[in-house]
């Protein structure tokens, strides 16, 4: 069988159960027979068991079954597929790869946007990640036309606003970076190892901020933003933060709670919303977006 098509059915599977909660095989088998992939056929057990922990293997996602609950398979770790993780940004790439491919004839009428895929700084990075290896990287800041060696430990890679980030420790002064691969004028691996910090996590690392920022010293804080019109429906169905909640609704706009780093990235983004969002508190960032919007106003004189 080809690698894509077994590919296929595992994103198909994986995508049953997660949307059906628990669902027995025999319900599975329903509905795999209504697809293309099946031919008639159904799903043979000792197939679905390789499946299931080829998903594991490939994804992290096990797939639970219930005899309790006469024997419904379920996602054992659906939080996963639920938050910004990579088993959630594989399923979806993959999800929509198989979609896309089923309907080749309409490629013409598929509008995607463009990511860069920084394919060699990405996969000599990622190796480095993979052994704990010590890295040279010539850098240059759009503020500088100079360049800057740095000798770093590299800890993580980050997909932001169709960018690739490195979050790394630079070795002369111990302090976190994080590092733009379209600034990356060379990353060069060494023949030094080191140790990850034993406390260090990354999902706590960025879990109060809106994008990369963390270490300029913001704090965390409360915010509450208000939206108009569609924009709310839009903040419901596609959250501006994992910590966001939606805590007053009128006819005119609701109320949304978030607790975060106001950094700068975070207010040019509700700038960016124009008159749609309306910060409420705390008064330092709805200062900065009156600023900023000011700013832009200032261009037009």
């Amino acid at each position: 069988m080809k690698l894509y098509r077994i590919f296929k059915e595992y994103i198909w599977l994986l995508n049953t159960i997660y949307k059906a909660k628990r669902i027995t095989l025999r319900e599975i088998n329903e509905k795999w027979q209504k697809t293309e992939m099946s031919g008639g056929m159904s799903i043979p057990r000792t197939t679905f068991n390789r499946h299931r922990d080829d998903i594991l293997d490939i994804f992290g996602v096990y797939i639970e079954c219930d005899p309790k609950d006469g024997f419904r398979y379920y996602i054992g770790n659906a939080h996963v597929l639920e938050e910004d993780s990579i088993q959630n940004w594989m399923l979806s790439t993959l999800t929509v790869n198989n979609t896309i491919s089923e309907y080749r004839s309409l490629h013409d009428c598929i509008v995607l946007e463009s990511i860069p895929t920084e394919g060699e700084v990405l996969s000599v990075i990622v190796e480095a990640l993979k052994e704990s290896q010590v890295l040279q990287i010539t850098y240059k800041k759009y503020s500088s036309s100079d360049e800057k060696t740095y000798t770093v430990n590299p800890y993580c890679v980050k997909l932001f606003h169709r960018r690739w980030y490195l979050l790394c420790k630079r070795i002369e002064d111990g302090e976190f970076r994080t590092l733009s691969f379209d600034r990356m004028q060379e990353v060069t691996p060494t023949n030094t190892h080191f140790e990850k910090d034993e406390d260090f996590n990354t999902e706590l690392y960025f879990r109060n901020c809106f994008g990369i920022v963390n270490n300029d010293g913001t704090p965390t804080e409360r915010i509450l933003v208000r939206a108009y019109e569609t924009e709310r429906l839009s903040m419901r169905d596609l959250p501006i933060h994992s910590s966001q909640k939606e805590i007053f609704t009128s006819n005119e706009y609701s109320d949304f709670e978030l607790t975060l780093r106001p950094t700068l990235d975070f207010a040019g983004y509700l700038v960016s919303r124009a008159g749609l969002v309306k910060v409420l508190e705390p008064q330092s960032l709805q200062d900065k977006v009156r600023e900023l919007h000011q700013n832009g106003l200032n261009r037009y004189e």
